[in-house]
């Protein structure tokens, strides 16, 4: 029965303001490579671990997001792919890819119920089951089309749209016949969803010390669909640009997570002049589709009519940066964290 070094990134401190890499740190444990006698758990050794903003909100002390906190000197737990060591559950046998909600450690003992599902495409990039074939990937497809009731030439505008979520919105959008901007906050993230996501046009929000007047500029018609990921002064410049009967699924408010105060929106009366239907959604409401999202998407990825594009650190003790980044806007796609350096 072999007993194995398990490095972990707990929670350290719980997080007010933005996120320290000093709020973690980086412990080693042991693990016993066998699973307790006659449990239904599933031992997992974790290969790629998910970075993602909503992770913040399970950092701090007292946060209603659906479903528990991080406990102080804890792991960290989110999405990643993951190889069967053991199991007592008869749907997982030894040497089988899943991918679900597992623990920021080497190895993890875990309830079946926390796995997702089997991966069963392995001629893509296991690291995709972190995004476009993981939760990031099933966001953007239920917050669009199940949402956002796309028509062909319908006009389109995603934020933050070089991340994990708005890089493929923006893709599916186009291959449904829409028009598509995204912002972003560099000239990279800007040149990259031009050139290579094959987004119509695209911004650095930075730059641009008007917004509204920049999304006139980009829609002089007005904007059909929203899909939104960052909240707050965006939002509400996005709001007197809509058309009649305009869409914003809402996905994330990434520039509100770190405040201790949020900002106000002051042109919601829009939603009403307009008759805007504006919808927040978690995916986990949505995996019933996933099977439908997996015949959609694989064939896409295959023929190469979608990229992804990732940033992969390696090792754990790069997990605590890889997170504090994703507010500050280091990472370029999607974040993922290699627990095995390659």
């Amino acid at each position: 029965m072999a007993e194995v070094r398990n490095k972990q990134v707990v929670l350290k401190n719980y997080v007010v303001g933005f996120p320290k890499e000093s709020d973690m740190d980086i412990v080693e444990g042991t693990i016993t490579l066998k699973i307790p006698e006659g449990s239904s758990d599933v031992l997992l050794k974790n290969l790629y671990l998910s970075c993602d903003p909503y992770m913040r909100f399970l950092m701090a002390k007292n946060t209603y997001v659906g479903f528990g906190n991080y406990t102080l000197n804890s792991p960290l737990a989110g999405n990643g792919v993951s190889q069967v060591v053991e199991s007592g559950h008869p749907d997982y046998k030894e040497g089988d890819l899943v991918w679900g909600f597992t623990n920021w450690e080497e190895y993890s003992l875990l309830s079946s119920a926390q796995i997702r599902f089997k991966i069963e495409h392995t001629d893509v990039p296991l690291s995709y089951y972190t995004g476009i074939l993981g939760m990031p990937g099933m966001t953007a497809y239920a917050g669009f089309f199940e949402l956002g009731s796309p028509k062909k030439g319908e006009k389109v505008f995603v934020s933050a749209a070089s991340g994990a979520v708005g890089q493929l919105v923006g893709q599916f959008a186009k291959l449904n016949g829409c028009y598509v901007v995204g912002s972003a906050g560099s000239k990279e993230k800007v040149d990259l969803l031009k050139n290579k996501l094959g987004f119509d046009e695209a911004f650095n929000y930075k730059e641009e010390p008007d917004l509204n007047a920049a999304l006139k500029r980009y829609f002089p018609e007005g904007i059909d669909i929203y899909f939104e990921n960052v909240g707050g002064k965006t939002l509400d410049a996005v709001l007197p640009n809509m058309r009649l009967h305009g869409r914003i699924p809402v996905c994330g408010m990434i520039s509100q997570y770190n405040l201790t105060q949020s900002e106000g929106v002051t042109n919601l009366a829009h939603l009403i002049f307009k008759r805007i239907k504006m919808e927040g959604f978690i995916v986990t409401d949505f995996y019933h589709l996933y099977p439908k999202f997996l015949e959609f998407v694989v064939p896409l990825i295959r023929e190469g009519k979608v990229v992804y594009v990732e940033d992969i650190v390696e090792g754990l003790e790069n997990g605590p940066a890889a997170m504090v980044g994703l507010f500050t806007g280091r990472n370029v796609g999607k974040q993922v964290i290699s627990v095995v350096c390659e």
